[in-house]
């Protein structure tokens, strides 16, 4: 009998690890295999890319950097406060996460204005304001202008200033998933109500994972 409660709880082990792998968010981006030597033995393994250093200020002018999201999994997008386009309803879908996770401690929301001339502060503050924003779950961050372009290429996105285009910016509509280790796990349509639906979902698979249900 106990032998065949030892295969059973085995038979249950081997499920549940077979589970979260299937469930498992993969990881995006650039990756570059990486040779070693474990205990005498030569092992390759695969290292990804993760999201760079940064230094912005968002709409309470408290200076965040990438440190203020050590051991945060987070969602990120790029926006401009007077876009005439699909800021607003990128930011309209955006609340559907911030009303799910709000309350959970280590989880965060960060948007980087692409205009940083135009959004100031205080101009982040009534945008943040006229959503509905508070507390510290969202932050709105605004900056030098070519390193926020720069770090949007590292978030498989893109931003630039275009002046025939509505409002003078064009960038990618995309809200992009970040996990505790700074690997991008996931990009969804911002626009797209079905796709945002998807992200709260991923954002729950991740928080399963093992890697991420513990704080780092």
């Amino acid at each position: 009998m106990k032998a065949i409660n030892l295969l059973a709880g085995l038979a249950i082990v081997i499920a549940s690890c077979q589970s979260n792998t299937k469930n498992a968010l993969p990881i995006l981006g650039n990756r570059e295999p990486v040779t070693k030597i474990v205990d005498g033995k030569t092992v390759t393994d695969t290292v990804y890319t993760t999201i760079p250093a940064f230094k912005f200020v968002n709409q309470y002018g408290d200076s965040i950097t990438e440190k203020n999201l050590n051991g945060k999994i987070y969602v990120a997008d790029f926006f401009f406060t007077s876009c005439p386009s699909i800021c607003p309803v990128m930011h309209r879908n955006m609340l559907n996460v911030y009303n799910a996770f709000k309350n959970v401690g280590d989880f965060k929301i960060i948007s980087h204005s692409i205009d940083p001339k135009y959004d100031s502060v205080p101009a982040m503050k009534k945008y943040a304001d006229k959503l509905g924003i508070s507390g510290q779950s969202w932050w709105f961050l605004q900056g030098d202008k070519d390193a926020t372009y720069k770090l949007a290429n590292s978030y498989l996105s893109s931003a630039a200033e275009d002046s025939s285009a509505p409002g003078g910016h064009v960038h990618d509509g995309w809200f992009i998933l970040i996990d505790k280790q700074k690997h991008i796990r996931g990009t969804y349509n911002g626009v797209d109500p079905v796709e945002v639906t998807k992200m709260i979902a991923d954002i729950k698979t991740l928080q399963a994972e093992p890697d991420q249900a513990v704080a780092q």
